[in-house]
């Protein structure tokens, strides 16, 4: 396995999942519990196809490869090294015959796979706008925790012209930004059907929700029972845990 490391800081760690493992730098921005989170939330079967913009680690597809049954599953990141990390963490699975990274930007995704040409898109997006706290001095950091390359509208926009009509994009986002996420998609087409709120510890406000919009559905928004992710001891609740060992979606 240590043939898969190009650099002194990387280093191979395990997934929560059949035994999957993922190549991380240990400078730089590393895959968080929301990732797992918003794997965990995704549905899909044997037909679809999947795209995961700004993939980062790659983390999410290759949950995505553990948990459903999707043949097709692509991840897009714009930051060299960290596609490169990406790639190979694919290739250390053995997941090269489902799961595909590509070099690129997601604003020019369209172009490079094809109008309405996937079932799911799924994004884990930066969660702070240029106005609010402190941009790290490492650009990997810097491009995952906030909207220097891509906004919350390039993701709307890139997730409405790939998806195929009556496809799903789902999304894990910061709650006081929900209703500007609402706005956008509203305002592409993208019609929020499933909405989840994930809470700290119960009694705490929830800081993300997850959210599954569909491209050209009619109006009807479901709230899922809300998610916590820890009990009164600091411990992860049964519900986080059984992420961790979760079983494949049938169907």
């Amino acid at each position: 396995m240590e043939s898969f490391l190009r650099d002194p800081g990387e280093k191979i760690y395990d997934l929560p999942c059949k035994g999957l493992k993922i190549i991380q730098h240990t400078g730089s921005y590393r895959f968080g519990l929301d990732a797992v989170l918003l794997a965990n939330f995704v549905k899909a079967d044997e037909s679809d196809s999947i795209i995961d913009l700004g993939t980062g680690s790659g983390v999410i597809p290759i949950l995505l490869s553990a948990r459903t049954r999707a043949r097709k599953i692509v991840g897009i990141e714009i930051v060299g090294n960290v596609y490169d990390r990406a790639a190979r963490s694919v290739e250390l699975n053995g997941l090269q015959e489902r799961v595909k990274i590509v070099h690129g930007d997601m604003k020019d995704a369209a172009q490079i796979f094809g109008r309405e040409s996937f079932s799911i898109v799924v994004s884990n997006p930066p969660y702070m706008t240029l106005k609010e706290g402190r941009v790290s001095p490492n650009p990997e950091i810097a491009l995952a925790r906030h909207e220097i390359k891509a906004t919350l509208k390039d993701v709307a926009t890139a997730a409405v012209e790939l998806l195929k009509f009556g496809g799903c994009f789902y999304m894990i986002y910061r709650t006081v930004r929900l209703a500007e996420a609402i706005h956008e998609l509203r305002s592409r087409n993208l019609e929020p059907k499933i909405l989840k709120f994930v809470h700290p510890r119960a009694g705490e406000s929830p800081n993300l929700f997850l959210i599954m919009a569909k491209k050209g559905a009619a109006s009807g928004l479901n709230v899922l029972p809300p998610m916590v992710l820890y009990d009164s001891h600091g411990t992860y609740t049964d519900e986080i845990k059984a992420m961790f060992f979760g079983k494949e979606q049938e169907g």
